[in-house]
């Protein structure tokens, strides 16, 4: 937008050019030329709203604060001699022996010490919104999280309270489903919207509780999509400008057509409040955690049963794979839906259900969305070819996820032999022996593979992480047992003029694929 000051001259009377030469006018003509076309390219753009006002009086009345009690009980120390410890408390700050503040702090907190005193009841305040008429909220699982049966209330922008009940909680997506009884009392509700809509410049409204202040609203826009912020296995947040602080955990994100587009979750701060950088649980994954809550106390998700890793540029050169994509299989739980579909720990999983798996992250999210008992079909990358098998999605249980369990071998496969220097990779190799597996430790479970005991430093096993104790368990995807087995693998793979070689590391019992460059040697 121009400003017409600069345009038109300090007043409304049009303000005459002076006479210019031919060259300097035709110049100039093309110049007003393309300042007649700007508005004709600044009109497709999305213009900002001239207020929230209309929105925010729409949405507030959904928008509640939660309020949480929970007992806490006092940690005790150890007493001595069968004497009852104390309560753990802040500790003694630390001056010169003799010192008189030493005296006077030691009185103030032995006063504070009082072992019989019962357990304090903490408040925590968070944010949350109605989706139903009849009294269903959505928040955030740790706006809840550990309160007491009773200890949940729900307050309207009107200032009316609740009692609310946990219909069911979700910590993998930080979601949380409550229910309160409204009686007579109508509510406002707000609806999700489509999160996979939004763009990055979009205009967003986040309204919520922060500091406990009660319906506060705050706008900006979408600055960034699909942000993992290592928080769990779904990570696919929305990252807003919007000012997001301490209480507005669980508050609504709102698109400008008043829909839902995000659970507000949240912020990256040194300080703890909003230095605008906020983040949201898009609607696309809140919307069927609530729904699956609401139905079924719980969440059910799609499991597969393996646990995968990135591919990098050199793992998906040692493969043939061309560019780096899909997510590999590390390893595979034990008579679970990947294995019983023949699926392999070396597999890269390019496409799910039809769905491209375009970076690991993404696999855990495609799967999750997946109905239980549903038969899908899985493309793997296997052998330098693309190969497509047939999965029936299992139901992920709370205490497995994309778990591994070790590999089963025999024992009596693990013949002795010398420890051998290998130029080509960095390392100094050795059989699993008792010795080495006393000395490192080496897991029970791990009964299979080569034990690196020296690292060479600025090798190729040193720039990609490799230490000593770590158990090559394969290379080229194929079984070693003796340091013989590694250095024929490794020249297998130059022959076939690959510049890296794939190996399967086994460290403390878990597994992961490393692809390292093959130096002369």
């Amino acid at each position: 937008m121009f400003d017409a000051h600069l345009v038109r001259g300090t007043s409304d009377t049009p303000v005459r050019p002076p006479a210019m030469p031919g060259r300097t006018r035709r110049v100039a003509a093309a110049l007003v030329a393309v300042l007649l076309l700007a508005p004709a390219f600044s009109a497709a753009a999305r213009t900002p709203p001239d207020s929230f006002a209309d929105l925010a009086e729409l949405l507030l009345p959904a928008v509640v604060n939660i309020s949480t009690t929970q007992t806490v009980k006092q940690e005790r120390t150890q007493g001595q001699q069968g004497q009852p410890g104390q309560r753990r408390g802040p500790e003694i700050p630390q001056f010169p022996p003799g010192s008189p503040f030493e005296e006077f702090f030691k009185d103030f907190f032995d006063r504070g010490q009082r072992p019989d005193q019962a357990p304090r009841r903490a408040t925590s305040l968070g944010s949350g919104f109605v989706i139903d008429g009849s009294g269903y909220v959505v928040t955030n699982n740790h706006v809840i999280d550990g309160a007491d049966a009773d200890g949940i209330t729900v307050r309207l922008q009107d200032d009316t309270e609740f009692k609310a009940k946990l219909i069911g909680k979700d910590a993998k997506t930080d979601l949380a489903l409550l229910k309160i009884e409204p009686g007579n009392k109508k509510l406002s509700v707000v609806k999700f919207g489509d999160s996979g809509k939004m763009r990055v410049g979009d205009w967003v409204l986040a309204i919520g509780n922060p500091f406990g202040l009660g319906g506060s609203v705050t706008a900006g826009i979408v600055s960034a999509r699909a942000r993992d912020i290592n928080s769990g296995p779904y990570d696919d947040f929305i990252q807003t400008d919007a000012s997001i602080n301490k209480g507005n955990s669980g508050g609504p994100l709102f698109n400008m057509a008043g829909e839902v587009i995000g659970v507000n979750t949240a912020i990256y701060s040194p300080t703890g409040g909003s230095i605008g950088i906020g983040f949201s649980v898009p609607s696309n994954l809140a919307k069927p955690v609530a729904e699956q809550l609401r139905e079924f106390g719980r969440t059910k998700r799609g499991w597969l049963g393996v646990k995968i890793q990135g591919v990098t540029e050199e793992i998906a050169e040692s493969l043939g794979l061309g560019k780096a994509r899909g997510a590999m299989i590390a390893s595979i739980s034990e008579n679970g839906p990947a294995e019983k579909a023949k699926l392999k720990a070396g597999d890269v999983i390019l496409t799910f259900d039809g769905k491209d798996v375009t970076e690991m992250r993404r696999l855990p999210r495609i799967v999750m969305e997946t109905g239980v008992n549903k038969d899908v079909p899985v493309q793997v990358w296997r052998d330098g070819k693309p190969l497509t098998l047939s999965v029936r999605v299992g139901e992920l249980e709370e205490a497995e996820q994309m778990a591994a369990v070790p590999a089963k071998t025999d024992p009596s496969q693990n013949p002795r032999g010398n420890q051998s220097k290998l130029d080509a990779l960095g390392v100094v190799l050795a059989p699993i022996s008792p010795e080495l597996r006393q000395k490192f430790p080496i897991e029970e479970s791990t009964t299979q593979g080569v034990v690196v005991i020296e690292v060479e430093q600025n090798g190729p096993a040193a720039e990609k992480g490799v230490q000593p104790g770590d158990v090559i368990v394969e290379v080229g995807q194929e079984e070693v047992k003796t340091p013989a087995d590694v250095r024929t693998k490794v020249e297998k793979a130059r022959q076939a003029g690959r510049r890296s070689v794939l190996l399967l590391v086994d460290r403390k019992g878990e597994m992961r694929f490393i692809a390292l460059r093959i130096d002369k040697g």
